[in-house]
């Protein structure tokens, strides 16, 4: 039999560790199941298929299942057993995070890439990219700006959030940009994706004809008296599962890196 558990909306989540090893046991299987699940009057169920028991899925299309999504590790396939069931969405979106790191001499750690679009000059930016699996934002781009550039520094605020679509894989996107204090100067760059870094003067940065506009802006907007700063929030007692950031002035909250 095909085991597993329903779940809070009344659909079925198949147990991946118990399926059957044979072609022949998992059709004979998944048909009385259904069956039975139908008569349970259950609404969807989800199929997790680790690619040693691939030989299941072509067998479970033939039985009405459909792609949902993917990973290395597993093929995540649904059956809608009541027309119009909600299916929600795979993740929709990648999230990325730049950092502005300014020095106490207002100079900004800024960052030329390999791999740009205009090869014969430079288009300074910020270091930063995309976030880990389960990684929080602070540790996110703390780490981009180490792997990049070799500065270490310490997180102070949230500056800036973008928002875009048709990026990877036609998923959209969000980036945030986060106002960092640099711990060393010592610069040691990616060589595989930074050309070159340099500590740049505040100033000269603004005025550079190699800087986009939107860069501009967002380094105008980190040294700007407003911030988002990270924050405690009462009843979330577990810091390894939730970031929150807020204006230093909410009230009842104990905002982080404020004196």
């Amino acid at each position: 039999m095909i085991q597993g558990k329903t779940n809070l909306f009344n659909g079925f989540e198949v147990d991946s560790d118990l399926l059957p090893s044979g072609e022949k046991e998992f059709r004979h299987s998944l048909s009385v199941a259904l069956s039975e699940w139908k008569e349970l009057g259950l609404s969807l169920i989800w199929l997790k298929v680790p690619p040693t028991k691939s030989f299941i899925i072509p067998i479970a299309v033939e039985h009405g299942f459909v792609f949902h999504h993917s990973q290395q590790q597993y093929a995540m396939l649904t059956c809608a057993l009541e027309p119009g069931t909600f299916i929600p969405n795979y993740a929709t979106h990648y999230i990325g995070a730049g950092g502005v790191v300014i020095d106490d001499n207002s100079h900004l750690l800024v960052v030329n890439e390999r791999y740009r679009r205009n090869r014969d000059e430079p288009f300074w930016k910020m270091p930063g990219g995309l976030l880990e699996p389960g990684e929080h934002l602070r540790d996110g781009v703390i780490r981009e700006v180490r792997e990049e550039t070799g500065i270490d520094t310490e997180f102070q605020h949230l500056v800036s959030l973008w928002h875009g679509h048709t990026y990877l894989f036609g998923k959209s996107g969000i980036y945030m940009v986060c106002r960092l204090r640099p711990l060393n100067h010592d610069i040691q760059i990616c060589e595989r994706e930074i050309e070159d870094c340099v500590w740049m003067p505040l100033q000269g940065y603004l005025t550079s004809p190699y800087v986009a506009d939107f860069n501009r802006a967002i380094v105008e907007a980190a040294v700007s008296p407003a911030a988002l700063h990270f924050t405690d929030m009462p009843g979330y007692p577990r810091p390894e599962m939730h970031e929150f950031f807020f204006p230093p002035q909410t009230p009842n909250l104990e905002v982080k890196g404020m004196p």
